[in-house]
């Protein structure tokens, strides 16, 4: 396969290259890439705003994760920021710093991965950087989305008996970075090929996630105001507190109503590994978790997508699980911590 090394185009060369078919679909757009700044002008709708720094062998492994997926996630990943704010995304932007491993080529299909992210979600891309790294990828992105005037949702809101809800199923992410890290380390141990075991469905939901803009365009169609929302990156028990602490209450989970893939639980058993523990603390669902009143029980039951997973205390009776088997136990934050060695 042809190399064509970053140098030969420099800087200003590689952002031309990699912005050249650059589709610009938003009127809110006014000035995009080619500037010293983008002009963005969201007609009296309120601006929202997230931003994400993913780093090789932090964040993502190149050993198994292909670049187009990567470009696709990266994007995706922030994208959802923006709709856990009950807002609309509408561009990005994107930096990233390479080591002189990559080539023109590699970069071509990490921004192919970009740009399906871009087209599926009608956002613009209006700027970036690019820059030398000397210890792998560095990938930075921030999203911009607009809301309308106060309707934003934050993680605060939230109330007691206020109903708890999830979009989709959880779990099936981390159940997919164990597979592909097992056959990493099987590969580099022995040289065999990686065999999947046709998990197709948990390896795409670690590799190529979707932000869950459906979501938010039901609340939008039934009339549905969250009080409170984030979406599940660190694991649910994580982001349960989360929502707890900055909402200043307590809350009750069920165990038999948390979601799972029946292909998840399945693999999930052969492994030996318990489907709840992978739900509450396996990260990068993406999925969104929030919080209702209880008149917005009967929309949200409609809805075959969310499921109901228990509902808001007071502060006072603390945050807690009850199990199939009626015990009730502290819902512990055992997520990912990137900062912890």
């Amino acid at each position: 396969m042809e190399r064509t090394e970053i140098a030969s185009l420099g800087e200003f060369g590689l952002i031309d290259h990699l912005t050249q078919n650059n589709e610009i679909k938003n009127a809110s757009t006014i000035l995009s890439v080619g500037d010293d700044g983008a002009v963005i002008d969201h007609f009296g709708r309120q601006t929202v705003i997230s931003t994400d720094l993913l780093l090789e062998g932090i964040h993502f492994d190149l050993g198994y994760t292909p670049l187009k997926h990567l470009g696709y996630k990266s994007v995706v990943v922030n994208l959802s920021d923006i709709y856990a704010m009950n807002a609309t995304p509408t561009q990005i932007v994107i930096s990233i710093g390479i080591s002189n491993k990559f080539s023109v080529e590699a970069l071509d299909e990490f921004y192919e991965g970009v740009y399906a992210a871009c087209k599926k979600y009608e956002v613009d891309l209006v700027g970036g950087d690019t820059t030398t790294s000397q210890r792998g990828f560095i990938i930075s992105i921030t999203a911009i989305g607009e809301v309308a005037p106060d309707s934003y949702v934050t993680r605060s809101g939230a109330k007691a008996n206020d109903l708890i809800c999830v979009s989709g199923d959880l779990g099936g992410a981390f159940l997919g970075l164990t597979i592909l890290e097992r056959e990493k380390k099987i590969f580099e141990q022995t040289g065999a090929q990686p065999d999947l075991e046709n998990q197709a469905y948990i390896v795409g939901r670690l590799l190529k996630p979707e932000a869950r803009k459906d979501v938010i365009e039901y609340f939008a169609a039934q009339n549905i105001m969250p009080t409170s929302m984030m979406d599940i990156s660190d694991g649910l028990s994580s982001e349960m507190l989360h929502i707890c602490k900055q909402s200043n209450v307590g809350c009750v989970l069920y165990e038999d109503k948390l979601p799972l893939n029946e292909d998840s639980k399945a693999f999930a058993y052969k492994l030996e590994l318990d489907p709840t523990a992978c739900a509450l603390s396996g990260g990068e669902d993406y999925e969104l978790l929030f919080t209702v009143s209880q008149s917005d029980y009967e929309k949200i039951n409609a809805n075959n997508g969310l499921s109901i997973i228990g509902y808001i205390t007071d502060k006072s009776e603390g945050q807690h699980i009850i199990t199939r088997g009626g015990n009730k136990y502290e819902l512990v934050a055992q997520g990912w911590n990137h900062l912890k060695k």
